[in-house]
């Protein structure tokens, strides 16, 4: 068994606007990263037909939507997204957000994004 971190992830990529990501597990009944938002930023509402995630706030403050609903997180909170929920991670605030994303399975070719409004 390999240990696991930033610097020893299967790959660094870059996402959005600025974030960075790091695979710990790429396997199709299973994805672990590691994800850094900048401050200011935000994904695109989305939804997985599939995969359900876990999102694990390491350092700073995020602000999910959820099916229309606004839940906030702090260090140390999580958020379980069951599969078919439209969701998207957001960092209103002015500091890096990290975090902990499990999805199971992977959500590869399991992205479907909602017109924006």
């Amino acid at each position: 068994m390999n240990k696991i971190s930033k610097h020893t992830a299967l790959e660094h990529y870059k996402w959005g606007n600025n974030c960075d990501g790091w695979n710990f597990v790429d396997e199709p009944s299973l994805s672990v990263k590691q994800e850094l938002m900048p401050a200011n930023t935000f994904e695109q509402l989305h939804f997985h037909k599939h995969s359900q995630q876990f999102f694990f706030i390491l350092k700073g403050e995020a602000s999910f939507e959820l099916e229309g609903e606004t839940v906030q997180l702090k260090e140390g909170d999580g958020i379980h997204i069951k599969a078919g929920m439209k969701h998207r991670i957001k960092n209103p605030s002015n500091h890096d957000l990290e975090f902990i994303l499990c999805s199971q399975p992977s959500t590869l070719n399991d992205r479907f994004n909602c017109e924006l409004i």
